[in-house]
């Protein structure tokens, strides 16, 4: 079994596959100050009421946007799992060009997505992925990523709101029945919902333009991804999975080990 790893800013997410089949999944929050040995003990729990033992995990790949947090996880695979994992970035074959200003600069979530999603839809592509921050990616015919943008995430937004003003309440992040909201619970979340709505909706038709190419695919990941693509039409897919798919994939591609 291959244990995919996906280091956010807010969860890290974890995917046990055996063989291409996801066979387990779970998340926990993101903390800087966790060592390799807290992170490991919790991982080995994780797995036990899985039904699941460190003997089975036979390889790993990490991708991570938080670079403190690199050792520390690798070092919790060597540790507590015994396998030495691949991380994404620099040196990983990835087949996925990046014509960009800096190629040092991409996340390697990003690059993750990007594979995923050539892979399981093809390409040109755009990818969304509604996580701390929202992401657009946007892939052309030759499956190279050619530019994106970045917009504050959904919850980030939220927290900025609250932890600005001094009476707006935290709220939940779903779909009001109307637009014109009759309280502050209800006025926050059209405001959330909609306005994200139409930043999406807005920034994917640009894209589209600008890439001449009007009926490209538009993949979506991310947790809120599908409460906003209830709310538009220009998302065609919703893959909560597609970050973890992208990892194994590309464990796959740089190990023979994958292939157990």
């Amino acid at each position: 079994m291959i244990l995919c790893i996906d280091v956010g800013n807010t969860n890290i997410k974890y995917g046990i596959f055996d063989g291409d089949r996801l066979a387990v999944s779970f998340r926990v929050a993101t903390e800087m100050k966790r060592t390799s040995d807290q992170y490991g003990t919790a991982l080995l729990d994780m797995l036990a009421v899985k039904g699941l033992r460190a003997q089975d995990i036979d390889g790993a790949i990490i991708a991570s946007v938080v670079p403190s947090l690199n050792y520390t996880i690798s070092h919790m695979c060597a540790g507590y799992l015994g396998v030495e994992p691949l991380m994404v970035g620099a040196g990983l074959k990835t087949e996925h060009n990046l014509r960009i200003d800096n190629a040092r600069e991409m996340g390697a979530d990003r690059i993750v997505n990007d594979v995923a999603a050539i892979r399981k839809y093809g390409a040109p592509v755009i990818v969304i992925d509604f996580g701390t921050a929202t992401t657009f990616n946007a892939v052309n015919e030759q499956c190279e990523f050619i530019g994106g943008a970045i917009a504050p995430g959904i919850r980030s937004s939220m927290d900025s709101l609250v932890s600005g003003t001094a009476r707006l309440p935290r709220v939940e992040i779903e779909i009001p029945k109307s637009v014109i909201g009759k309280n502050t619970t209800t006025n926050m979340q059209a405001g959330l919902v909609f306005g994200f709505a139409g930043l999406v909706d807005y920034i994917v038709k640009k894209m589209k333009r600008e890439m001449k190419h009007p009926h490209i695919q538009v993949v979506a990941t991310g947790g809120f991804s599908e409460i906003i693509a209830s709310e538009i039409s220009c998302i065609d897919h919703v893959d909560k999975l597609l970050t973890l798919q992208g990892l194994k994939y590309l464990y796959d591609l740089n190990s023979t080990e994958g292939k157990k």
